[in-house]
C-alpha cells in the first residue's frame, strides 16, 4: 500500500469518527445530557438576634453541631429584666388607677342621683307655685324665681350624667378586659418577650458556620452573626434548555461530587424551574431594552433543574459544594445504559483535575 492510499484511510477513518461522534453528541444531548454546572445546596438560616445587647455567653463553637431549640449565645438580660419590672409596676399602677375611677365614678353617680332629686324638688316646687301664681296667691316673680332655680337643676342633672359618662368611658369595661390593663398586660408580655429572646437559640437543627463572636461584642436587632447550615440537600443543575426537552420530574440522574471523583450517586429529577430572571419583565416605566449583539452563534439559555439523592451520603457534602450531574430518561433502558457509562467516565476525569 502506498502512502498516499494509506493516507487517504486515516482520512476516511478520521471523517468517520468525528461523523459518529457528531451523532453521538447529537443524540447524548437531547436523550442523556450531563453538566458540570451543578451544586449541592442545603438551607442556611442566617442567625440573628431579635433584640439588641451586648454578648454575655456563647454556647457553641464553629462548625459543630446544633439541635432545634438549643442555646447558641445569650446577650446581656439585665436591661430586658428591668422592663419587665417596670411594665409589671406599669400594671400595678393601671390597676390602681381603675380603683381611683371606680371611686370616682361611684362619687358621681351619688352627686348625680343627689341633684335629681334635687331637681325632681325644684320641679315640683315650679308646679306649686304656677298654681298660686294662677289664683293670684304668688306673685309672677316668685313663679319666675323658681322656674329659674328647676332649670339650672336641670342643666346640672345634665352636667352630672355627662360626667358619669366620661368617667365610664376612662374607666372602660370591668374586669381584666379593661383597656388599661390590657395595653399594661400586653407591655409586660412584650417585655417578657424581649427578655426571652436574649438567649438565641437554633431555629434548625444543622452544623454552626461563620461564627465570628466573641463575649463583650454588641449585636444588633436583626443583623445576622452566624449561619447554621441544614441538612436537607438539593442539588441543581443548569442544563441547556434543549437538552430538557426529553426529561421531567421522576426522570433518573446520577450525581458525581468533585470532592468524591469516580463514586456517582443515584438521584431523581424532582422538578424544574418555570424561568430564569432574564424572562422577568418588571414595569418600572422604561422602554424595552433589547440586548446588542455580533455573534453569529449565541449562548444556549441555560434552565435549573433540582434532583434529589435516592440515598443520601452519611456524611453531606458543604453547601454549595460542585459537582456533576448526568440525566437520562426513566423509559429509555439503552440511554439509561449509556448515561451510567457516560457518567462513570466523567466522574473519573476528576481524579486528573
Amino acid at each position: 500500500m502506498t502512502p498516499e492510499q494509506r493516507f487517504a484511510r486515516w482520512v476516511r477513518a478520521a471523517i468517520l469518527l468525528f461523523v459518529v461522534m457528531f451523532a453521538y453528541f447529537v443524540l447524548a444531548d437531547a436523550y442523556m445530557p450531563a453538566t458540570p454546572q451543578a451544586r449541592a445546596l442545603r438551607q442556611v438560616v442566617r442567625v440573628a438576634p431579635q433584640v439588641s445587647g451586648q454578648i454575655v455567653a456563647i454556647e457553641v463553637v464553629n462548625n459543630v453541631r446544633v439541635s432545634r431549640g438549643e442555646a447558641l449565645f445569650r446577650i446581656d438580660p439585665e436591661p430586658f429584666e428591668l422592663d419587665v419590672e417596670k411594665a409589671q409596676l406599669a400594671l400595678d399602677q393601671a390597676r390602681r388607677d381603675n380603683a381611683k375611677l371606680d371611686a370616682s365614678l361611684a362619687e358621681a353617680r351619688a352627686s348625680e342621683a343627689k341633684q335629681r332629686a334635687l331637681t325632681q324638688e325644684l320641679s315640683q316646687e315650679r308646679r306649686r307655685v304656677q298654681s298660686l301664681v294662677e289664683r293670684g296667691s304668688v306673685s309672677r316673680q316668685r313663679f319666675e324665681s323658681v322656674s329659674a332655680e328647676a332649670e339650672a337643676g336641670e342643666a346640672a342633672v345634665k352636667a352630672a350624667e355627662a360626667k358619669v359618662h366620661a368617667l365610664k368611658v376612662q374607666r372602660g369595661q370591668d374586669g381584666e378586659d379593661n383597656l388599661l390593663l390590657r395595653q399594661a398586660r400586653n407591655a409586660l408580655s412584650a417585655a417578657k418577650l424581649d427578655l426571652r429572646r436574649t438567649a438565641v437559640q437554633a431555629e434548625q437543627s444543622g452544623y454552626i458556620s461563620n461564627l465570628q463572636l466573641n463575649v463583650g461584642d454588641s449585636v444588633s436587632a436583626g443583623a445576622p452573626v452566624m449561619a447554621n447550615v441544614g441538612d436537607r440537600l438539593d442539588i441543581v443543575a443548569d442544563f441547556r434548555e434543549k437538552s430538557l426537552r426529553h426529561l421531567g420530574p421522576g426522570d433518573k440522574a446520577w450525581v458525581a461530587f468533585d470532592a468524591r471523583p469516580g463514586d456517582e450517586v443515584s438521584a431523581r429529577i424532582t422538578s424544574i424551574d418555570t424561568g430564569v430572571r432574564d424572562g422577568q419583565l418588571l414595569p418600572d416605566g422604561n422602554l424595552v431594552h433589547i440586548p446588542e449583539t455580533d455573534r453569529w452563534v449565541r449562548d444556549a439559555q441555560r434552565i435549573r433543574v433540582h434532583l434529589r439523592l435516592d440515598e443520601p451520603p452519611e456524611a453531606l457534602p458543604p453547601t454549595g459544594a460542585r459537582a456533576t450531574v448526568q440525566l437520562a430518561p426513566a423509559d429509555n433502558p439503552l440511554a439509561g445504559a449509556m448515561a451510567r457509562v457516560q457518567v462513570a467516565l466523567l466522574s473519573m476525569l476528576h481524579h486528573v483535575y
